[in-house]
C-alpha cells in the first residue's frame, strides 16, 4: 500500500480472476447503457468514452458537469455490479453504498487532464477508483490547480482511495501504455470510480 498526499493506493488489490469477472459484468453494463463521449462545457468532446451504473450517472455538456438519473439516450442506469461493490464494502463502508459507478474507457492516446471530483453533495465520503487493463501514469496534485504534482504508475488491479485531504485534490491521467495488458484483448484501460452523490 502506498500513501501519496492523502491518496491511498492498494497495489495489485484485485486479482486477475476477479478483474476478468468485473470486465464481464461491465460488458453487461455497457449493453444496457452504451458508452458515449460527453462534451466539456467549452464544447469539446472528451478523449475518454464513458457510461455509468447505479442511481446516477456522471454527465457533461455545455451546461456543465453534473449527475443525471438516466443515460443520455433516456435509458435507466443499470445496477453497480456486485464484484465492484465488494471493493467499496471492503475499503470504505458496508452500510453506505455508492450512488454512482462512473466507467471511463481510455483508448489509444486518451488522457484526462488535471481535475477534481467536486460535483457531489457530501465530501466526507471518499472516491474509490479501480484500474483495469493497460497501465496509466496517474498524476496527483494538491487542493489548488497550481500545486506541485507527482506521478505514479497504476496497473491493472490497483485500487485508489481518495478521501480526507485527497478528496478535493487535483488528479489526472497523463498517459496510457496502450496494449501492455492482456486483460482487454484490443487494448485500452477501464477506470471505475465509485462515488456517494447525495
Amino acid at each position: 500500500m502506498l500513501r501519496l498526499g492523502g491518496f491511498v493506493i492498494h497495489k495489485g488489490r484485485v486479482p486477475r480472476a476477479r478483474q476478468e469477472e468485473i470486465v464481464g459484468a461491465l460488458r453487461d453494463v455497457a449493453a444496457a447503457a452504451p458508452f458515449f463521449s460527453p462534451l466539456t462545457p467549452w464544447g469539446k468532446p472528451m478523449r475518454v468514452r464513458m457510461t455509468s451504473a447505479g442511481r446516477y450517472g456522471w454527465f457533461s455538456d455545455r451546461r456543465g458537469y453534473r449527475y443525471i438519473d438516466r443515460h443520455p439516450a433516456g435509458l435507466p442506469w443499470p445496477p453497480i455490479p456486485d464484484p465492484v461493490l465488494d471493493e467499496w464494502r471492503a475499503l470504505v463502508s458496508a452500510e453506505r453504498l455508492p450512488d454512482c459507478c462512473l466507467v471511463n474507457f481510455y483508448g489509444e492516446g486518451a488522457r484526462m487532464g488535471l481535475h477534481r471530483d467536486a460535483d457531489e453533495a457530501d465530501f466526507s465520503w471518499p472516491v474509490l477508483s479501480i484500474s483495469l487493463g493497460d497501465p496509466a501514469t496517474f498524476r496527483i496534485g494538491g487542493r489548488e490547480r497550481a500545486d506541485p504534482t507527482t506521478s505514479v504508475q497504476l496497473e491493472s488491479g490497483d485500487v485508489v482511495v481518495m478521501g480526507g485531504e485527497a478528496r478535493l485534490a487535483y488528479h489526472g491521467v497523463d498517459r496510457i501504455r496502450f496494449g501492455r495488458s492482456p486483460l482487454l484483448p484490443e487494448g485500452g484501460r477501464i477506470n471505475l470510480t465509485l462515488r456517494v452523490v447525495d
